[in-house]
């Protein structure tokens, strides 16, 4: 069996795994990587298909262990390439994905699993198995083949008490351990954390807190598929006799599916359109939306700016009900220094308990390597600082470290004769979404909008005669972020004229070397020497 990952090693999202066995691919998730502050634009960061483009007539099903953007996001462009891949999964996440598809016009091909549940798909027996996660029905599987078992966790935790009472199932894991794990890929975001993962209910008296001490409205931040979470806002603000409204379009959507499916239970008249709440007395109101990761376009960010129907106000407490993704930390205090400066009590993990995480912590993964003993390990799910921490800590439990593949984006690791190894490397780049262009922007084109934002623009422009090349005139310039006095734009005019003399004087008899590349060239040159910055130039040659 062949396991490539074409991305969630080394970085947090885009999860995609796929598995190769007697010429069949198995997909295991299909997700996106939010975009950072250096990638101006993006909107999502998708897998790269390439390695799967020439064989997905191969692609026998994509099993998706839940319903987070990160593990199903980047299925709509999967399927727009081959439209009746099933999908399998568990009724929630099944039904968070066809919303989403609906959206792409696609529908898609889906069997509905749950725990306990077995299904051959190709050469691959599947069997999945419940696990606690910050979303309902999320779901590990094991992957029988002649060559071997797998074990993937998904993304996991081993809470005892869950809101919705559904744990671990580590009784299947000691089982399917007794039966013999050939390769365990183990959920890694807080293999750096030591001990065990905070229990959901042990945050109820911060968000108690909270709302006993508001004294204007609350305005409540989540992922909009944080079922648990929304839950206990839920609960409380009926305890303070509050209203609810959702604000944003994926919270509206999801929290319907939700609480359509039963996985919500939202009490009889406690929910209102939000428009209706403007009329209501400030201390009765509680608005749930999303944008806590400081996501530019989401209702909070926007609420910040003052962008959005629904305006802040000094004495309202905003509550954000998430954790920090890596690389949004600088978005995020953004959005609370703002929120801070209207006059908002901005509740958040590092001032309270508001939060807990969805991933096991050491003392849990521990705990399952134990339980499982897997003959070999692959973490996922991580960076390299949880990565090298996981495999640590399979080590410490007696895994051989000869037999613990720590693996990037795009490396294939083979499982041969119960030994897991490196065999090679295939394309697994980033391949990014920028409005309606999917792959068309590059890291040249991502540096040279860093440039722009950085450094500015200028504008060169120069009327030359065609049959000799001479400059008719003293070139214009116009600058767009960048300042430069009218002298000194004179002198860089005399550097562009030069240039153009010496190159005509050089050529003797020779190619005409393209004006635009020297006035760029010489303009550049000029504000790097003179004001040490490096604009984007741009030339427009105009013949006399």
């Amino acid at each position: 069996m062949r396991i490539v990952a074409l991305g969630g090693i080394g970085e947090i999202g885009r999860n995609m795994t796929v598995f190769e066995f007697d010429g069949k691919l198995l997909i295991v998730d299909c997700g996106v990587l939010f975009p950072e502050e250096h990638q101006p634009g993006v909107n999502v960061i998708l897998p790269d298909f390439t390695y799967i483009r020439d064989r997905l007539h191969d692609v026998v099903a994509v099993v998706l262990t839940h319903g987070h953007e990160d593990h199903i996001g980047a299925v709509p462009y999967l399927l727009k390439e081959r439209a009746d891949i099933p999908l399998v999964g568990s009724k929630l996440t099944l039904a968070f994905i066809e919303a989403k598809l609906q959206e792409h016009r696609i529908t898609p091909k889906t069997v509905q699993v749950k725990e306990g549940d077995r299904r051959t798909m190709g050469g691959f027996d599947l069997e999945f198995v419940a696990v606690n996660h910050s979303i309902p029905d999320s779901l590990a599987v094991a992957i029988r083949t002649a060559a071997g078992t797998v074990l993937h966790t998904g993304d996991f935790k081993m809470d005892q008490f869950p809101l919705d009472r559904r744990i671990t199932d580590l009784g299947a894991f000691a089982r399917l351990g007794a039966e013999g794990v050939d390769l365990f890929l183990t959920d890694s975001t807080n293999a750096d954390v030591p001990g065990f993962t905070t229990s959901e209910k042990d945050l109820a008296p911060a968000i108690e807190a909270a709302f006993r001490s508001a004294p204007r409205r609350i305005i409540v931040s989540s992922f909009a598929s944080h079922i648990h979470r929304i839950q206990q806002i839920i609960d409380t603000a009926e305890r303070h006799r509050r209203k609810v409204a959702f604000v944003g379009r994926s919270m509206v959507r999801n929290m319907t599916i939700a609480a359509d499916l039963g996985y919500l239970k939202i009490p009889q008249g406690l929910l209102v359109d939000f428009k209706k709440l403007e009329r209501s007395d400030d201390h009765k109101v509680v608005l749930i939306c999303t944008g806590s990761q400081g996501e530019p376009m989401a209702a909070l960010s926007r609420m910040a700016n003052n962008d959005h129907a629904i305006r802040i106000s000094e004495g309202d407490t905003v509550l954000l009900a998430s954790s920090l993704i890596p690389g949004n930390e600088n978005a995020i205090y953004s959005i609370i220094n703002a929120l801070t400066e209207i006059g908002a009590n901005v509740v958040h993990k590092g001032n309270a308990k508001v939060h807990v995480s969805g991933h096991a912590s050491a003392g849990e993964l521990a705990y399952c390597y134990n339980i499982v003993k897997p003959r070999n390990v692959m973490p996922v799910h991580g960076e390299w600082r949880h990565l090298r921490a996981n495999s640590a800590i399979a080590v410490a439990t007696g895994v051989d470290p000869r037999n613990v593949v720590i693996a990037q984006d795009g490396v294939t690791v083979d499982l041969v004769r119960g030994r897991a190894t490196i065999s090679g490397k295939v394309e697994a780049g980033l391949v990014f979404v920028d409005g309606d262009s999917v792959g068309g922007i590059t890291e040249e084109d991502l540096v040279e909008r860093r440039r722009l934002a950085e450094e500015g623009v200028v504008t060169v422009l120069a009327i030359i005669d065609p049959d000799n090349g001479d400059i008719v005139e003293a070139p214009e310039f116009f600058t767009k972020g960048f300042s430069c006095s009218d002298g000194d734009l004179d002198k860089a005019g005399a550097a562009v004229e030069k240039a153009l003399r010496d190159s005509a004087s050089n050529r003797q008899g020779g190619r005409r070397q393209d004006p635009e590349d020297i006035i760029e060239r010489a303009t550049a040159n000029w504000m790097r020497r003179y004001y040490n910055r490096q604009p984007v130039v741009t030339a427009i040659v105009v013949d006399a």
